[in-house]
């Protein structure tokens, strides 16, 4: 009984925990366009990047085992070549989900 209780709480506490990773994806393509698109390719389809060292989002997306928790900590993870760029937490809740919609079979 009690494996089932701790078993039905780490449940929760991961379903809890992904409900607040999930963010708005138009909100997140907004923010995408205004603090990300000097440098990064940002729509579905763009195979090229403004500045050729920044991933296109399409293709971070599909990273094998990308997930909201990954991007999550990319983003708030400083890079010797990306400037430090200050996303508070609701706003990068919106890039992930912007940025997971470009999985392949994703939806905009």
């Amino acid at each position: 009984m009690h494996k089932i209780c701790l078993t039905m709480a780490l449940c929760t506490v991961a379903s809890t925990a992904q409900a607040q990773t999930i963010g708005s994806q138009e909100h997140g393509h907004s923010l995408a366009q205004a603090q990300c698109a000097e440098c990064h390719a940002i729509e579905r389809g763009q195979d090229r990047s403004p500045n050729p060292a920044a991933p296109t989002f399409e293709r971070l997306a599909n990273i094998s085992g990308m997930t909201s928790s990954a991007l999550t900590v990319a983003l708030r993870t400083s890079h010797r070549t990306m400037p430090n760029v200050i996303i508070d937490s609701n706003d990068t809740s919106d890039l992930v989900a912007y940025i997971l919609s470009l999985t392949k079979g994703g939806h905009d």
